[in-house]
């Protein structure tokens, strides 16, 4: 039902002809709005400003150039209010976009953020309306959409603000979908007809300096934001689309500085060019392991069976002089750099790659496959002494500093005295401090699953940000704890009827890769789950695009984990399992007494 609103008599006309007979400009209007606006009494402990509406129309709307979603135009209708939580002095504001109601398909669309951004603004937005549905965003109540989660943890005195960490956790998503889907319904006049509720994140331009890219279209953040609400809110959405999912947040965060301890414990600091030439080196030596020459590494697993790095100790390499070098605009300027291979260099190379071990042996945490870039391993030069140096990590910083010091600042003064032993004591004080908030690794999908809900989940295997294997590890987990009665091959086939992961070849972090310029890139997720969820027509292999290059516009299929693809001769790909491949994967994080989900 309706809230008690008087309609005035321009709405009267509305009424007796159906919102999905009117125009754009009938219904975007805050009148029209306000009377769509969920009861008092529909969401408890939430009230919603009235008077906050504010409807505008817009017209012929175009988006190209997206790796998320294809190129469309479109009209929509951007609708914002604000609530506050009763009891605190909060004001949270939601922002919808809605198709004009001819174009409307009974869908509704939640987005999440990225980096340390419970929101990415408009930029996914337009992946709903061209597919029909609304679609909506949230700024947690941090005051902007562009505000970073990080800047408002703390308050004035140094101590946490828990409303705020909740609401990044899970709680803002979760309202702002209850909320929208209610919205929805009532500004539609759906009544009993079905409304299709869905989930795809994407991240935006803000984040640290260090992990900056040309295009910084991602999906970190926004992957956890999907999880958070799979995991706890069963019958939220239909289906969900995730990517390269930034959970198992206090290692995912603290990883980031590993690769600066590597450096710092081995006392050498690579200059960039020479981590440019190991990973030109080793996407050329990997390429053909797939079975395809096309400058792809699509197997990083039998890469790291096949390829030694050391066999290119020597190789020369040159770098120009650059003011943004290597696609990354936050990376300092770099002179001009002529040398060869170094033992040195392929030393740091390799333990990165081994990925974190305590002063034990014991395996802490995942790594990036081979053919990711080294961004972590990023060096600044330094103009006074002529050399390159630690550069350290501001991602990691902007965890361990204001979530586990408490301190507000999201840079390190220097690393000096970190350990690898250190950073296993961050990761593990983060995991207890954060386990019910921020982790978002809870195995147990069964409600998810029971109330009929599909995953498609993705990550690109040259992923430079979040190690590829830390996808692989958490599905391994919801695997073996809602199958452990079934064999390997019987269990992935019972989870992959509903939750699906793909490995993208060549891809970096959630975008398209300039060292593998020839990968493909899922570009139509969520009309691949809507087809999934609608049709029944279960995605065995990933639709992709080839978005740049020579092979622009060329269409790839990837393979479901954990099949790998094998091109055969005649130019055909198949989807195989390889046991060698499967135990590449299998990490033990044995470094901990607990479960690592």
């Amino acid at each position: 039902m309706r809230p008690n609103i008087k309609i005035v008599p321009a709405l009267a006309a509305l009424a007796s002809t159906g919102v999905c007979a009117a125009s754009l400009n009938d219904v975007c209007t805050s009148a029209f709005a306000r009377t769509a606006l969920p009861s008092p009494s529909f969401y408890q402990g939430i009230t919603i400003d009235n008077s906050s509406i504010v409807a505008t129309a817009v017209y012929n709307t175009s988006v190209s150039a997206q790796v998320m979603f294809p190129d469309a135009t479109f009209d929509y209708c951007n609708i914002t209010f604000t609530y506050s939580h009763d009891g605190r002095d909060d004001k949270v504001a939601l922002s919808y976009w809605l198709p004009a109601p001819k174009n409307f398909k009974h869908r509704f669309l939640s987005t999440g953020g990225g980096g340390y951004l419970i929101s990415s603004g408009s930029g996914s937005l337009p992946g709903g309306v061209m597919y029909g549905a609304v679609a909506g965003t949230t700024d947690a109540g941090f005051g902007s959409l562009t505000t970073n989660f990080n800047e408002v943890y703390l308050l004035a005195n140094g101590t946490p603000n828990y409303q705020n960490l909740y609401m990044f956790g899970y709680q803002a998503i979760h309202e702002m979908s209850v909320l929208g889907k209610e919205f929805t319904r009532l500004f539609y006049e759906m009544n009993q007809t079905k409304l299709y509720s869905y989930y795809q994140g994407k991240s935006s331009l803000h984040v640290p300096a260090k992990m900056q890219t040309d295009h910084s279209i991602g999906c970190s953040e926004g992957g956890r934001d999907g999880w958070s609400q799979i995991q706890r809110f069963a019958d939220q959405w239909d289906g969900a689309v995730v990517g390269a999912p930034a959970f198992r947040f206090a290692f995912q965060q603290v990883q980031h500085a590993y690769s600066d301890i590597v450096e710092q414990t081995m006392n050498y600091f690579p200059p960039p060019c020479e981590l440019e030439k190991i990973l030109n080196e080793t996407t050329k030596a990997c390429d053909s392991l797939d079975g395809k020459v096309d400058g792809v590494v699509a197997r990083t697993d039998l890469c790291k069976i096949h390829f030694d790095i050391s066999d290119i100790i020597g190789t020369p390499y040159s770098c120009a002089a650059a003011s943004v070098p290597m696609s990354f605009p936050s990376h300092p300027a770099w002179p001009a750099q002529n040398g060869t291979v170094s033992a040195k260099g392929v030393a740091v190379a390799e333990k990165i790659i081994e990925g974190l071990r305590d002063s034990k042996g014991r395996q802490v945490y995942l790594s990036y496959q081979p053919s990711a870039q080294f961004v972590d391993a990023f060096t600044q030069y330094n103009v006074n002494t002529s050399e390159f140096e630690l550069w350290p990590s501001d991602f990691a910083a902007a965890f361990v500093l204001p979530f586990l010091q408490q301190a507000n600042q999201t840079s390190f003064d220097n690393l000096t005295g970190v350990t690898y032993d250190t950073l296993k004591d961050w990761i593990y004080q983060g995991w207890q401090e954060y386990a019910d908030t921020l982790h978002t690794t809870w195995p147990d999908l069964t409600p998810f699953h029971e109330a009929g809900g599909k995953i498609l989940h993705y990550h690109g295997e040259s992923d430079f940000s979040i190690p590829t294997a830390s996808s692989v590890h958490y599905r391994e987990s919801v695997r073996k704890v809602m199958y452990p009665h079934l064999s390997y091959n019987a269990s992935n086939n019972a989870l992959n009827d509903w939750y699906r992961l793909y490995l993208i070849p060549g891809a970096g972090h959630c975008d398209v890769n300039p060292y593998q310029p020839n990968g493909p890139f899922p570009q139509t997720n969520l009309a691949v789950l809507i087809d999934w969820v609608e049709k029944g027509k279960k995605p065995e292999t990933l639709n992709s695009t080839v978005l740049q290059g020579e092979h622009l516009g060329e269409n790839r299929q990837v393979c479901a984990w954990p099949l790998r693809p094998r091109w055969r001769g005649g130019g055909e790909m198949e989807c195989e399992y390889d046991q060698r491949s499967v135990d590449q994967w299998q990490v033990e994080l044995d470094a901990f007494k607990m479960p690592v989900y």
